[in-house]
């Protein structure tokens, strides 16, 4: 289902723990071809000679094979989830189908050989424009006939969409199907609203909404230490890791190297605070391009930025653990703002959804963190949207890896300099972030398609 609403976007919604390179080519898919085979097992076919066909349809098919979006299906289809299965098992499941290509399902036996069946499209399905950019289909078949079919969009973030028939509209979450919430919200100026007639801290606001809808704060607190403990093993496994990333353009690792000279000494004084936190989100991202297990946050090409800022300030601040938790709260608000106003999918508007949006929210979260004003959590989320406005998506050869890394490096400096900017200020500013992500939106839908994760543009061309 479709959230339409900010306020119906929950925190851990917005954070999921998996695994790389990409929430939207590898998490998605890999999701819905884990729901499909469950929809498959509660009501197992009668028919014999049953096979399994994947068609993948615009940027999925795109730049499908350098986010290894053919083994994250695979895995989705052998039962695999990317939060619960190691990374090893999930990318081992391919060459297992190629070996023995069957899936075995209840007693069912049902054929699928990832060679010949999952199936490489463009960009219209039965000759009509896609939904979405990443668009993929899935057929159970006996014989030539098709027996089940769905269709799922991958939106961005992990997130995806059932179409349930209704192609090309989407479904909406109709009111009558939601608990009521003591704070209800769907843009910006509305969320602030809320903190500032109700005087609460941003926080509490959503914590106040998780328990109405029969989450405790404990719970939702302990999940979000699960959600810190994750960022933190991929940052530290991305400081010792060394070598060249997967996928053919021989990129080496950087992050270890200059860890090491920052703890040396080796680098300019006045460059550390830029280069500490660009060595975080580095050590991330290229755990995330290796296909390792990172936080989608919002997304996997942009999981490197917020783990950066959270690690840079809790060692310049000493903030607490708790207080860090605070923070994921309020950055997962501003994601869900930017989600149901503009997008977070590389695939629909560019890197302003993915490395743009996780800008905005570690700056939001960072200035409550800090105890700046609802205002100015709103003014340092707005600077940093609006400073990344337009910004393609263009990865070389469709990895997860030029310009990738680096612009989670620079994204993190910039979340920081939005912070300081806003808490220095009185939150007073001329452009609003409900503003911001309205022309956030108009921008991504104006930009070229080739611009727009298909690896057919910009610098994927060099």
């Amino acid at each position: 289902m479709k959230a339409s609403r900010a306020d119906q976007i929950r925190p851990l919604d917005m954070f999921k723990i998996g695994v790389g390179p990409s929430s939207s080519h590898t998490v998605g898919p890999m999701i819905a071809a884990l729901k499909f085979r469950g929809g498959i097992g509660t009501k197992p076919p009668s028919e014999t000679d049953l096979r399994l066909q994947v068609e993948l349809f615009g940027s999925l098919s795109l730049t499908g094979r350098g986010h290894s979006t053919d083994a994250a299906v695979c895995a989705g289809l052998a039962g695999l989830h990317p939060t619960h299965n190691e990374p090893e098992e999930i990318w081992a499941s391919k060459s297992h189908l190629i070996d023995s290509p069957w899936i075995e399902l209840n007693g069912l036996k049902i054929a699928f050989n990832p060679t010949s069946d999952i199936l490489w499209k463009q960009w219209t399905i039965d000759n009509k424009p896609l939904p979405h950019p990443n668009t993929m289909r899935l057929k159970l078949l006996s014989g030539a006939q098709v027996i089940r079919e769905e269709t799922w969009l991958s939106v961005g973030g992990g997130f995806v969409e059932k179409l349930d028939g209704l192609w090309p509209a989407k479904q909406e979450l109709k009111p009558e199907c939601l608990l009521p919430i003591p704070h209800s919200y769907a843009t910006a100026a509305e969320f602030v609203a809320q903190c500032v007639n109700h005087n609460l801290r941003p926080w509490e606001v959503v914590i106040a909404n998780e328990k109405a809808r029969g989450m405790e704060e404990a719970e939702l607190r302990w999940r979000l230490s699960e959600i810190l403990d994750a960022m933190e093993r991929s940052i530290e496994r991305g400081l010792t890791a060394e070598g060249v990333l997967p996928g053919g353009l021989k990129v080496h690792r950087r992050a270890k190297e200059l860890h090491q000279q920052i703890i040396s000494g080796s680098v300019p004084h006045w460059a550390l605070g830029q280069l500490r936190p660009s060595a975080y989100a580095m050590a991330v991202n290229e755990e995330n391009a290796a296909g390792g297990r990172v936080v989608t946050a919002p997304t996997n090409g942009s999981s490197g930025l917020i783990p950066a800022v959270w690690r840079a300030l809790r060692e310049s601040n000493n903030l607490s653990r708790r207080t860090m938790e605070n923070g994921l709260i309020v950055a997962s608000v501003i994601g869900a703002l930017i989600k149901t106003q503009a997008s977070i999918s590389g695939a629909e508007i560019g890197c302003q959804g993915e490395v743009g949006a996780s800008c905005a929210m570690a700056a939001g979260g960072a200035v409550a963190m800090l105890g700046g004003t609802p205002s100015q959590m709103e003014q340092a989320a707005e600077i940093a949207i609006e400073h990344h406005l337009g910004m393609t998506c263009d990865p070389m050869m469709g990895l997860v890896q030029v310009p990738c890394i680096e612009r989670n490096a620079m994204g993190a400096v910039k979340a920081l300099d939005a912070v300081a900017l806003s808490l220095v200020s009185n939150g007073k500013h001329l452009v609003s972030l409900d503003r911001a992500l309205t022309v956030m939106k108009a921008t991504g839908l104006d930009m070229n398609q080739k611009y727009k994760e298909t690896s057919t543009g910009g610098l994927a061309m060099g």
